[in-house]
């Protein structure tokens, strides 16, 4: 037969008498002591989320791109006439250069590690411009090319990196899941992004925008 509480001898029923009492104060102690917090304020308390910023962030750039970009046919002889002229005229002073965001569209000629060379018509054959399809996606173009992200908005030098990254990895996410891994040599590609122009002969474009046409 299964013991009862009142089968059990009074100094040890005192005992469990205690306990359980002890269980419900500490109990609702813990429940007066609990806090409720927003999600800002646990945001807050984890810290700064690069991947949350470009999130938020990444559409604001694309979207400033797409409308600031000049086309690469009337971009580039102004570039070969004065560079410097033409990065003030179109873009914004990044650290060396100017960051200039353009459009254009070219086939595919050649690629190396998920970089593609583009042919674009109207554009001096002494002028090689190449596009970033990933994986790997190099640079600091979509963090600087606003001109908005500065690094007093940041904590410090890691976080401020640590953004760069996080928004190529958005647009990435956004923009090239579609042709990831596909080979795209031959097809015509219309692409919209931004250059850092350091040398104005060789466009290296961080894309916002690619569209593949066969």
């Amino acid at each position: 037969m299964s013991a009862t509480l009142n089968s059990v001898p009074g100094d040890k029923r005192i005992k469990v008498y205690v306990a359980a009492a002890f269980a419900l104060v500490l109990f609702a102690l813990m429940a007066l002591d609990t806090k409720v917090i927003s999600l800002t304020e646990l945001e807050s308390a984890v810290g700064f989320s690069p991947q949350q910023f470009a999130q938020e962030t990444f559409p604001e750039i694309q979207a400033y791109v797409e409308n600031n970009a000049v086309n690469a046919s009337v971009l580039a002889p102004e570039v070969l006439q004065d560079a410097g002229a033409a990065g003030e005229k179109y873009g914004v002073a990044a650290g060396i250069g100017h960051i200039v965001p353009v459009s254009l569209s070219g086939v595919a000629v050649e690629s190396r590690g998920g970089v593609y060379t583009l042919e674009v018509a109207d554009v001096p054959s002494d002028i090689v411009i190449r596009v970033q399809t990933g994986p790997a996606i190099n640079g600091t173009t979509l963090r600087d090319t606003t001109g908005n992200i500065q690094f007093g908005d940041f904590t410090n030098q890691i976080e401020y990196q640590d953004v760069g990254a996080a928004l190529n990895d958005e647009m990435k996410r956004q923009v090239l899941a579609d042709i990831s891994g596909q080979e795209l040599t031959g097809k015509t590609l219309e692409v919209v992004g931004s250059f850092t122009m350091i040398n104005p002969k060789n466009w290296l474009i961080t894309p916002v925008s690619i569209v593949t046409i066969e």
